[in-house]
């Protein structure tokens, strides 16, 4: 895992997403028009977790180093040195991979 400079706020989660297929399971080479999205990735960053309203921290539930599947276009992309990341929200987090 690579040291990200950034810390995420609130309720927020900073992905590393996994590279998509190049291939088909035939041996097809896809162009990167034609890949999917990814749609899991390696937890690199946890924020503290979001505030109930009588002001009480509710902590989260995903950590360092967790793989999880995302929601397919939720979150916001981030390029640091050429490389891309996702910051997500934890609602936005599907499951997490054991």
């Amino acid at each position: 895992m690579s040291q990200l400079k950034y810390q995420p706020l609130g309720d927020r989660v900073i992905v590393e997403p996994q590279s998509p297929e190049t291939t088909t399971k035939s041996g097809i080479v896809l162009p990167d028009t034609a890949q999917e999205k990814p749609q899991s990735g390696a937890v690199l960053a946890v924020g503290p977790g979001k505030y109930a309203e009588d002001g009480k921290l509710i902590p989260m539930n995903v950590k360092l180093g967790d793989v999880v599947i995302y929601a397919k276009y939720g979150g916001t992309e981030l390029k640091v040195e050429g490389k891309e990341y996702l910051i997500v929200r934890e609602s936005d987090i599907l499951a997490i991979q054991k």
